[in-house]
């Protein structure tokens, strides 16, 4: 990681859905975005594309309780960076992630952003082609 980028990768986007099928469509059929999959567990739909060639990919949710999009970075060690982050006065709150455990805190004009560390990489290659909506 370079010394001046406080984090890793952008490795996705979480977008808020009302209607997670309908916005899945827009994006593929219209966009032509690939669809990496689309799941519905607990009465939440969650579905990842891939819109550009690089990351993130967007996951579009019905289940978040905000209206703005979270980005969410790639870092080596979670802890370290929560620490770093709570010594600059960064409130938050951990999480769990499929892909890995998390720290997400909103920024002072609204904007959210997360951290997770991958542990749990093999959750997304589990999911693809995935297609329950």
């Amino acid at each position: 990681m370079d010394a001046h980028v406080p984090f890793g990768t952008l490795d996705y986007v979480y977008m808020p859905s009302k209607d997670v099928a309908a916005d899945l469509r827009y994006f593929t059929d219209v966009l032509g975005a690939t669809r990496i999959f689309a799941i519905e567990d607990g009465g939440a739909r969650v579905a990842m594309i891939a819109l550009g060639e690089e990351p993130p990919q967007l996951l579009l949710t019905d289940h978040l309780d905000t209206d703005a999009p979270i980005l969410v970075f790639r870092v080596p060690d979670l802890g370290d960076q929560v620490d770093r982050l709570r010594k600059q006065d960064v409130e938050g709150w951990r999480l769990e992630l499929p892909m890995g455990p998390a720290f997400s805190w909103r920024a002072p004009a609204g904007q959210r952003i997360a951290i997770y560390e991958p542990t749990r990489v093999e959750v997304v290659q589990r999911f693809l082609g995935r297609s329950d909506f």
